[in-house]
């Protein structure tokens, strides 16, 4: 084999190599750590509001509320827009057993609950809080 074409493919297999161990590095520092607090900033970027959401409840109420969550992640945030239908579905689903004195006594029970159902679902990261950020009841 030529020493020169040899030369070349070295070189060319030493970039990437570099450039792919590069990319992992990223990669695998864009998400934050289990075990690591957010920061406000953090908390600010890894964030997601979804629409208002309006049901009735089990009472004959209704209730219109907005949820923000507070992803680990930039991919994570981009799931959880594509899933919001299913952040919706599972609201509704959860609601049909609550009433008006349920959503003003156990909101944080609320977040909670919507929060391990939905991280069932994500693949590219985890909620790590949810929070409810507009209510209205009706």
């Amino acid at each position: 084999m030529n020493p020169k074409l040899l030369r070349i493919l070295v070189i060319a297999l030493v970039v990437i190599i570099i450039g792919g161990g590069t990319t992992l590095y990223f990669l695998m520092n864009s998400q934050v750590k289990a075990d690591e607090e957010l920061t406000i900033d953090e908390m600010v970027k890894y964030s997601y509001t979804t629409d208002e959401m309006k049901t009735d409840l089990q009472d004959g109420s209704f209730v219109l509320i907005q949820f923000q969550f507070i992803m680990d992640g930039k991919k994570a945030v981009e799931e959880i827009e594509k899933r919001e239908f299913q952040v919706k579905n599972e609201f509704i689903k959860q609601s049909m057993d609550l009433t008006e004195s349920d959503l003003r006594e156990n909101l944080p029970q609320l977040e909670e609950s919507i929060k391990n159902a939905m991280n069932q679902e994500m693949t590219e990261g985890k909620i790590v809080e949810v929070l409810i950020i507009s209510k209205v009841i009706q």
